[in-house]
């Protein structure tokens, strides 16, 4: 199986938010030395968490530090955009790294809805062009000349488009259209994956390009050298999703400190109802439910996304991870 990485630069309690851009690009370097099959980089704005705004510049660099690894956007919020830029932003990627592009993209705003409407001005009604958006993508990216217009450069390898989404909206379009589908399993616990990818399958119009339905999904997963240490680390964003619940959103703070204060009975309650989902442990433990997952849905590819407040420890979970799934 295939395992690739979502990375969202993660701001820490103790650093400044830059430094989490530039862990990032280290990031890539380590996964691709592992033996990851993608790296994906998320978009959000206005956010003091996740402070990765501007997923294709930071594909540039990645691409710059790296020779083999799939370098890709989860994904690129579409309708803050006008559909020739962004093919022209990948097209420029695709002349950097031939063959290693993925345009992923979503219609969520990745931010609130004041935030996208500075964004685009117009972010209520631009999320019903999605669709079209998609269209007018799939003919500039693959070098078509469309109204007219043709996105620059052009060359041999192309961009591939997938369309990303955590509801039966999305599946159903990446059906609809031929193209990769990823479901954001880690957004609600992986509520409705089974539901969007039976009607992905079911639904799927197979295209020239992608005669197949390519599925994967991405999940939130962290292993350490004991369940103990495991658990510990996971303590950051478990106290992170309890903040949010409650509207109170910022970097992400010290297992240590987390562990110090613990939590009131109410928040205990919701910590202990997600450890129960949680895909955290060893190694073992992790790649086992992983498998597990994966075969419950018929995947051959999972996309990690993994948090901790200490950079060593979440390199150190890819490792393990990389080492139990024998990637090369």
């Amino acid at each position: 199986m295939k395992l690739s990485v979502l990375d969202q630069s993660i701001s820490l309690a103790g650093a400044s938010e830059d430094a989490a851009l530039r862990d990032t690009l280290d990031l890539a370097v380590h996964c691709e030395q592992l033996g990851y099959h993608r790296f994906w980089l998320s978009e959000h704005h206005s956010l003091p968490t996740i402070v990765g705004t501007a997923p294709e510049i930071l594909m540039a660099a990645v691409a710059a530090r790296t020779t083999r690894i799939r370098i890709g956007s989860a994904g690129v919020m579409l309708p803050h955009y006008a559909a020739l830029k962004v093919a022209e932003q990948f097209r420029v990627l695709e002349a950097l790294a031939p063959g290693r592009i993925d345009l992923g993209v979503g219609r969520a705003p990745g931010a609130d809805m004041r935030t996208a409407q500075l964004l685009n001005p117009d972010a209520y009604r631009a999320a019903e062009h999605f669709p079209q958006q998609i269209r007018e993508l799939q003919a500039w990216t693959a070098g078509e000349a469309l109204h007219g217009v043709v996105a620059h450069p052009r060359g041999p390898h192309l961009p591939q488009i997938w369309v990303l989404g955590s509801s039966d909206y999305g599946a159903q379009l990446a059906a609809h259209f031929g193209l990769p589908y990823a479901f954001a399993y880690f957004f609600a616990d992986g509520q409705g994956v089974e539901q969007a990818l039976h009607l992905y399958r079911t639904l799927y119009k197979p295209s020239e390009r992608h005669p197949e339905p390519q599925a994967t999904i991405c999940v939130w997963a962290l292993a350490a050298d004991s369940e103990a240490a495991a658990q510990h680390h996971a303590l950051s964003r478990e106290r992170w999703r309890v903040d949010r619940m409650r509207g109170q959103l910022g970097p992400l703070q010290r297992p240590d400190d987390i562990k110090a204060r613990g939590f009131t009975a109410d928040e205990q309650a919701i910590v202990d109802a997600a450890r129960a989902k949680a895909l955290v442990g060893t190694a073992a433990q992790v790649g086992a439910q992983m498998r597990a997952l994966a075969a419950s849905l018929g995947l051959d590819e999972l996309v990690v996304n993994t948090w901790a407040h200490d950079p060593a420890a979440r390199r150190r979970s890819y490792a393990l991870l990389a080492q139990e799934f024998g990637l090369a």
